[in-house]
């Protein structure tokens, strides 16, 4: 899998997931699942499965964090009809890296990827770098790896520090982002500290011996200069200092060399993903894509698609996950068809969520066990299932790709500037992908090179098995010319 120029990854909320096969008789847990699951997600070219949310949280946290006014009042912009029952806690505030008894065991889980990988599907699960749980019980049998503060921080913003077991000598930082307040149910993980970093490559070896890869959650707050300028004045009344080297170039090799397939998958932002990959990530999120994608920044995508091939390769490319808005709820029904088509086509890897395919609009609180009805979109179903058979074929994933120039169809049209085009090709073969991008009717015409000692050729829309016969001299010398309705694309193969 690793020579694919395009991947594929699913993520699964692992805990809301499970309901939808609940009986009135138990809970299901993770092997309940049906095999015809896992073998439709293969069958559609799914590469990677993310399980967000395996780990053991300490319930403790549900009545101490989960249940504030700001969260009550999201859970019920969510469910309509929620009740405090519905809340679980944090996927991310978690005891440690311990299979929730809830969802199975830690047989079942490697059960699951030998299914897997029977399948050509690899397993990831969450790498939680920057906290623990402020519950978690190694609070108290490991306090060297969380971050120390003093009793007066903690007397004077009890909100951001904490002593979590009022005993009058350990305490300690919530985990936080710098733009942010501090996450309460969390505790920070101290990364100037050598014990806290050994300990965490540890927990990442454990990982690598039981999955494919994991999905780091916010990797960015591990490097040294985020970590100094988060936390500068508490490190230095604590006496550390910025280590030599990131923990993440550690760690990356330590696991590699002991898994040379394992695969790293981060959670970047704030322009660093480039810094994460240069540490050894295989794969960053390209968040800017998607805010590109979210307004019809069409020049602003052509510009972000200009990047080193190398970084492409290694992106991530999403519409929506856990923590972003539904795509049919932002974007609208076509809209999100073409964003579909053009994250599911480039170079890197294409991301998929879990009610995505079916239309799902709400984006639900990870802390919340239950989701609102809703009904399924069986256009859009019927459209993600055709694109992604599509995309499956051998073209897309180990094929090379070509962004094109657009031109103007005659000397006063500007539309042009709307429409996407790039190619595919592998062994002889082409796909000709063409999005117009914009509310607005658009013509455009698009160069390239027609297929060797041919007068003429067909090209075949894959999308809805039109044809149409082109001359190559024209081709050639003026382009071929396209017109395309909102937010419409063709996907020709020749």
């Amino acid at each position: 899998m690793g020579n694919k120029r395009t991947q594929s990854m699913y993520e699964i909320n692992t805990r809301l997931f499970l309901r939808e096969y609940d009986t009135k008789e138990k809970k299901a847990k993770i092997l309940d699942v049906p095999f015809q699951f896992w073998e439709n997600l293969s069958r559609l070219g799914i590469d990677n499965v993310w399980l967000m949310g395996l780990w053991q949280i300490p319930k403790s946290t549900i009545n101490k964090y989960c249940l504030d006014i700001f969260l009550i009042d999201e859970y019920k912009r969510s469910l309509k009809d929620f009740s405090i029952d519905d809340v679980i806690g944090s996927p991310y505030s978690i005891e440690d890296y311990i299979i929730n008894p809830e969802i199975g065991t830690l047989y079942d889980i490697k059960t699951l990827k030998k299914t897997l990988n029977s399948l050509g599907i690899n397993l990831f699960a969450d790498f939680i770098s920057n906290h623990f749980s402020s519950e978690s019980s190694l609070l108290k049998s490991n306090p060297e790896i969380f971050l120390p503060v003093s009793k007066n921080l903690v007397a004077n913003d009890p909100y951001s520090y904490f002593n979590p077991t009022n005993d009058n000598k350990n305490y300690f930082a919530h985990g936080r982002d710098p733009f942010f307040p501090a996450w309460k149910d969390t505790a920070q993980i101290n990364y100037f500290s050598e014990k806290a970093r050994n300990f965490m490559i540890d927990k990442l070896l454990f990982l690598s011996e039981i999955f494919d890869g994991v999905r780091v959650d916010m990797a960015m707050l591990t490097l040294n200069n985020v970590f100094q300028n988060t936390w500068e004045t508490i490190l230095k009344e604590g006496g550390f200092s910025a280590p030599e080297k990131e923990f993440w170039e550690i760690a990356v090799q330590t696991v590699k060399s002991s898994n040379p397939n394992f695969i790293f998958m981060g959670e970047v932002y704030w322009d660093l993903e480039w810094e994460l990959q240069r540490l050894g990530f295989d794969y960053t999120y390209d968040k800017t894509l998607t805010d590109r994608l979210k307004g019809n920044f069409v020049i602003g995508i052509k510009e972000h698609l200009q990047a080193t091939e190398d970084f492409q390769l290694k992106s991530v490319r999403f519409l929506e996950n856990h923590d972003e808005p539904r795509a049919v709820h932002y974007l609208g029904v076509e809209k999100s068809k073409a964003a579909a088509i053009i994250i599911s086509t480039i170079l890197g890897m294409s991301f998929y969520f879990h009610g995505q395919f079916e239309g799902e609009k709400v984006k639900l609180p990870v802390q919340l066990g239950r989701k609102p009805h809703f009904s399924i979109n069986e256009n859009l179903k019927s459209f993600y299932t055709y694109l992604l058979k599509i995309t499956s074929d051998d073209i897309f994933k180990y094929g090379e790709w070509l962004l094109l120039d657009t031109f103007a169809s005659w000397s006063t049209d500007v539309t042009y500037r709307n429409i996407l085009a790039f190619l595919r090709f592998n062994n002889g073969q082409f796909r000709l992908i063409i999005i117009n991008y914009s509310n607005e009717t658009s013509s455009a015409r698009i160069k390239f090179e027609p297929p060797e000692g041919k007068r003429e050729f067909v090209l075949t829309d894959l999308l809805d098995n039109n044809q149409y016969t082109r001359n190559s001299t024209e081709i050639r010398s003026d382009g071929l010319y396209v017109k395309l309705s909102p937010y419409q694309s063709h996907i020709f193969a020749y």
